[in-house]
């Protein structure tokens, strides 16, 4: 008779990004090893902390009884003989507290660790039996087959032996192929691994410590996770790969693979702006995607005490490219880095958006165990939470005030940028008023203040959309520019229009001050300009899918 074994991780939201693929590979590891095949009984269960059963079991404080039920419902049977946690940042305190609850209901299930926060600090798990760190495939499988054969000598329990160099063996079909998961079971949105391993050594990172080999999946296996696919209509693809176009021969065959096989699916990388060039910008626009880059800051000294380099010229010439072309993309940036203060925060908020990104990502440094800056943190006099998320609490150039009033600007920038979909006009508003791009999000930070805006509300983006315009008008009446409030009200609600278009809504209808073909063009680019020039027109319009417009009347 097989004995039970359940792979379980509670991942941090209900959304494609969250699939648990690292469980989910391991697992189907464990279930296509020839020594295992015929005595284990192989399950993933994962629990999301946005379902309504999470969102209880907290409020009663009975989080880790609600997931040791999901595990033993999980395996079948009465029963469960081994249980394996994906253990992350931000599920460490629950899965001990699942492991706990499994072995007091039966004491002879064996609790099993391994993922990210493992790796970077095994000595911190408490709880498990067994902990397993660095790739887990061939480490849980051989685990378990000596466990199985009462090979018990030579398993050590307290295993914290940080295995990175150890190379996958391919011969299995992967968690996709094998039906381990399901993108249906995930909006028809997929995590797609292509590589492991990273070039780079950025010390905030768990890769800091690593092996700067980078393990390439076969293409073989690439083509046959694109044709799966296919075949589900997967409407979005997220690529696991933090510097896709570091081979730059690769990654325009997996493009071209891509636009073959997948042509309606959309695509998010993460690349490296150093390896963008014409051609590689051009092949980026044969698909549906968007890039994001970790530009994290533009201060050179603050860069290398992270291990990380950064030339001006060089990206903001590639990322030229990208803008030419027309290619989405967005940035990263972190504030709290070592040597780093508020000031220089904003400086480089103000280089990035000054490149037209499509978003703009912000977020305070955390200090990950197992990581080089972890290693480095006192050096640096670097204060920082004890437990998960490890984010930082104060630096000498970076105090608790600041990074408050940063974490106030990462919201506001979010709320009006990001979800404000505000690219198209927010530099021609910043022309305008003659403010920096930072100035401009703390001005519109102090008003949402005054009048008490949630700035972290779900709200709709037409709800967004008003809240921008009130907040613009106002600035404009402040600023003495009353004669361009109603050219910058038609800029903004016409580019929204097409953002609702884009989103896949059929049609929408907005009323305009100006005549749509100026309020469309390159013209409103310079808010000064078309107001000269542009032709006033009242009028109300219906935008249709393939953005050509009717008049209403």
């Amino acid at each position: 008779m097989k004995k039970s074994c359940v792979f379980f991780t509670l991942l941090i939201e209900t959304s494609p990004q969250s699939i648990p693929l690292g469980a989910a590979c391991v697992a189907s590891a464990v279930k296509n090893d020839p020594r295992l095949k015929d005595k284990l009984d192989v399950k993933l269960v994962w629990l999301s902390k946005e379902d309504e059963a999470y969102i209880k079991a907290e409020k009663e404080g009975t989080v880790g009884k609600l997931i040791a039920h999901k595990i033993a419902e999980g395996s079948g049977s009465s029963k469960v003989d081994f249980a394996c946690f994906s253990v992350y940042v931000w599920n460490h305190r629950e899965s001990e507290d699942a492991a706990k609850i499994l072995k007091e209901n039966s004491p002879d299930c064996v609790t099993i660790c391994g993922g990210p926060e493992v790796t970077a600090n095994p000595l911190g798990m408490k709880g498990f039996d067994y902990t397993i760190s660095g790739e887990g495939e061939k480490q849980n499988s051989d685990l378990l087959y000596k466990l199985l054969s009462k090979d018990e000598t030579s398993v050590n329990p307290e295993n914290r032996e940080i295995a990175r160099e150890e190379l996958m063996s391919w011969c299995y079909p992967g968690p996709y192929l094998d039906g381990t998961v399901n993108p249906d079971d995930f909006q028809g949105g997929a995590l797609w691994e292509l590589s492991r391993g990273c070039p780079f050594k950025c010390s905030y990172c768990f890769e800091s410590k690593g092996s700067k080999k980078v393990k390439y999946f076969p293409m073989e296996k690439i083509e046959k996770e694109l044709e799966l696919f296919r075949q589900k209509k997967v409407r979005q693809v997220f690529v696991l790969d933090p510097t896709y176009n570091a081979d730059k021969k690769r990654a325009l065959e997996i493009l071209k693979l891509i636009a073959k096989k997948t042509p309606n699916t959309f695509y998010y990388f993460e690349a490296r702006a150093e390896f963008i060039d014409r051609e590689m910008a051009k092949a980026f626009t044969k698909i549906p995607c968007c890039l994001q880059f970790g530009l994290q800051s533009t201060n050179e000294k603050v860069l290398k005490n992270v291990n990380r380099t950064f030339d001006r010229q060089i990206f903001t010439r590639n990322i030229g490219f990208l803008n030419d072309a027309g290619v989405i993309f967005g940035f990263d940036l972190i504030f709290g880095l070592p040597g780093d203060n508020l000031s220089g925060f904003f400086n480089s908020v103000d280089f990035a958006l000054k490149l037209y990104p499509n978003n703009l990502e912000t977020f305070c440094l955390s200090v990950l165990p197992g990581t080089m800056l972890f290693d480095q943190a006192k050096d640096f006099g670097l204060v920082f939470q004890e437990k998960a998320p490890y984010r930082i609490l104060s630096t000498p150039t970076f105090g608790k005030e600041d990074l408050a009033k940063a974490q106030d600007f990462s919201n506001a920038c979010n709320y009006f940028y990001n979800d404000g979909r505000a690219v198209p006009w927010f530099m021609a508003l910043c022309a305008l008023l003659k403010m920096q791009p930072s100035v401009l999000i703390k001005e519109f930070l102090s008003w949402a203040m005054k009048k008490k805006t949630d700035l972290l509300c779900k709200t709709s983006f037409d709800g967004i959309q008003k809240t921008q315009l009130d907040f613009i008008s106002d600035l404009l009446n402040q600023k003495g520019l009353n004669q361009y409030s109603a050219a910058v009200k038609s800029i903004v609600i016409l580019n929204g229009a097409f953002s609702k278009i884009t989103d896949g809504e059929k049609s929408v209808v907005v009323s305009l001050d100006y005549d749509p073909d100026d309020t469309a063009s390159p013209m409103a680019q310079d808010i000064r300009q078309f107001v000269k020039y542009a032709r006033r027109k009242k009028c109300r319009i219906r935008i249709k899918q393939d953005f050509s417009y009717d008049f209403i009347k």
